[in-house]
């Protein structure tokens, strides 16, 4: 909508539109407005025939060439720092941020048109950058692949070696598994033998003992020699009453039988005592006594009693726990 189409609207009389934008030179709506209400009391100028001087001056500018300053329109913008010019705002702000210049002005130069060789070479210009940008960037993306790649080897590298370290570290476990288990069955195998060369030996003096209470002082080449791990008792001396007692004891918690001759008025505990000082894995205060034969495990209380009382005289073999 026109200026005056806009104050015909309003309800002013057209003959003032017409004076009030000729008076402030078609500037505008609001001073066009101001006109009229500042002269709505006055009577409207009669039409002159001839032009005012305003529009002689303008008809001579337009006559020789020239063109007013207040016909000048912004067909540009321009950059006052290097002095190029751009068709539009959206140009201007790319060279903004390509170059940092931040000074801009309208100006009236147009840029004109190019011609079709002059496209023809910018597309050409266009197209060379753009294939020199997608070579460097192509170079770019294969240094990074590459990079990559080396990355990815070595990761699978490192977890190879991890697995295989791993594989390594279990079968070191299953193979010091099975020789401990070895080491076991052989150990338990070894405690077997002994117990039965023991019992076989026990039964030899248990045999040997009733002869001779039977014989009832036989000569001493009639009874069985005893054997060498058992102390022989002093002559004249019943077995029960032998001063010194030899004990052989295995141990149920590692290590091989161990064999000491006590006297014969030592008590359990004492004998304990020992144990504890030949394998550490034994405790005076907790270690345990059982005999095989006759199987007997002896209590607290027996252990304060000597080996005497116990029966253990002169020899015998007792297993620790």
């Amino acid at each position: 909508m026109s200026d005056k189409e806009s104050l015909l609207s309003m309800g002013f009389d057209p003959a003032r539109i017409d004076w009030a934008l000729k008076a402030t030179r078609s500037s505008g709506l609001q001073p066009a407005m101001d006109h009229l209400l500042a002269n709505s009391e006055k009577p409207i100028p009669e039409a002159e025939d001839d032009e005012d001087e305003e529009s002689v001056k303008a008809s001579i500018k337009k006559i020789e060439g020239g063109v007013d300053d207040s016909e000048l329109v912004a067909k540009s913008i321009k950059c006052s720092e290097c002095g190029k010019i751009f068709r539009s705002t959206v140009s201007a702000e790319l060279h903004a941020e390509k170059s940092g210049h931040d000074q801009f002005e309208e100006s009236t130069e147009e840029i004109k048109p190019l011609t079709e060789e002059e496209k023809k070479a910018k597309l050409a210009d266009l197209r060379e950058k753009l294939a020199i940008k997608r070579a460097a960037q192509a170079k770019i993306d294969a240094k990074d692949n590459k990079a990559n790649e080396a990355l990815r080897r070595k990761a699978g590298q490192d977890t190879g070696k991890i697995k295989d370290d791993m594989q390594a570290k279990e079968m070191q476990k299953e193979a010091e598994r099975k020789r401990r288990e070895k080491l076991d069955d052989q150990r338990a195998k070894a405690a077997i033998k002994a117990q039965i060369e023991a019992d076989k030996r026990e039964r030899a003096e248990k045999a040997a003992r009733d002869k001779a209470i039977r014989e009832g002082g036989s000569s001493a080449a009639q009874t069985p020699p005893a054997p060498a791990s058992v102390a022989k008792p002093a002559a004249g001396v019943s077995s029960s009453d032998n001063p010194q007692t030899r004990l052989q004891v295995r141990l149920s918690i590692g290590g091989q039988p161990i064999t000491k001759a006590f006297p014969s008025d030592n008590t359990l505990i004492d004998v304990a005592e020992w144990v504890a000082s030949e394998n550490l894995n034994y405790n005076v205060d907790t270690v345990t006594f059982a005999s095989t034969f006759p199987r007997k495990t002896y209590s607290r209380d027996e252990m304060k009693k000597t080996l005497k009382q116990n029966g253990l005289t002169p020899s015998a073999v007792l297993i620790a726990s």
